[in-house]
């Protein structure tokens, strides 16, 4: 089996194709149901792959892992668009699955990009204006967390609600100064505030981000049932066993 066979659609979504081979190739498409349908099984296992693994490196090394043991395995063929038959249809996307799954299962744990959607900050709208909590605001949902923490430390002198320090928590968990975040994350967690199991979960996510599963797990077990990101908890927990 020639490594075109599957590694052309590739080629194809990601625009990598001369203007002439992407008409010709859209064109066997057209002509070629067994192509059509071939084409989108690898589509959509890409789709799938993408959005797992979306901001990773692995998606990229995976791509060259398997050009590489297809033209140690396989012969180029010298056209960039050639007649498929059948049978290699199915063929190429078992491979690409196969491969893919292969690649799923040696990346199985959960990462802490798939469950970091940090909720957005309404400081100002309940009148509670200054220049800082303004500013802090803003750069917090620009995802601008390095200018937001001072701006949250210079608040903190005055205002050491539960929630500045929450917000000011999760800016620091983002930045990746995990010992600082894990302390204000603590504190929460051993108050009666509304933010005592958003800090909990916010723990979690910091020993997820530090690969440490069985910390994640552990704090995932002590959040309640009725904490409104209890589907995230759940998922999280699903992907941990």
């Amino acid at each position: 089996m020639n490594e075109e066979h599957f590694l052309e659609f590739d080629e194809y979504l990601q625009g990598e194709m001369a203007v002439e081979d992407k008409l010709a190739f859209e064109q066997q498409l057209r002509d070629q149901p067994d192509l059509a349908m071939a084409f989108e099984t690898y589509k959509e296992l890409q789709l799938h792959l993408e959005n797992k693994f979306g901001q990773a490196n692995e998606l990229k090394a995976f791509k060259e892992n398997l050009k590489g043991i297809s033209k140690a395995h396989f012969k180029m063929s010298t056209p960039k668009v050639i007649a498929f038959k059948p049978w290699y249809y199915a063929v190429a996307a078992s491979v690409v699955v196969l491969f893919g799954l292969f690649f799923l299962n040696q990346n199985s744990n959960p990462v802490f990009e798939d469950y970091n959607q940090p909720e957005t900050a309404f400081f100002t709208e309940r009148g509670e204006a200054n220049d800082n909590l303004k500013l802090a605001q803003d750069a917090f949902n620009e995802k601008k967390y390095k200018e937001a923490i001072p701006l949250f430390e210079t608040i903190l002198k005055t205002d050491t609600s539960a929630e500045i320090q929450y917000f000011y928590g999760i800016a620091l968990l983002d930045e990746n100064r995990l010992p600082e975040a894990e302390a204000v994350f603590t504190t929460l967690k051993t108050g009666n505030s509304i933010y005592k199991n958003k800090a909990i979960w916010s723990l979690a996510l910091s020993k997820l981000k530090q690969k440490d599963y069985k910390s994640c797990k552990e704090l995932l077990l002590t959040i309640p049932e009725d904490y409104e990101g209890n589907d995230q908890v759940d998922a999280l927990l699903e992907e941990l066993d």
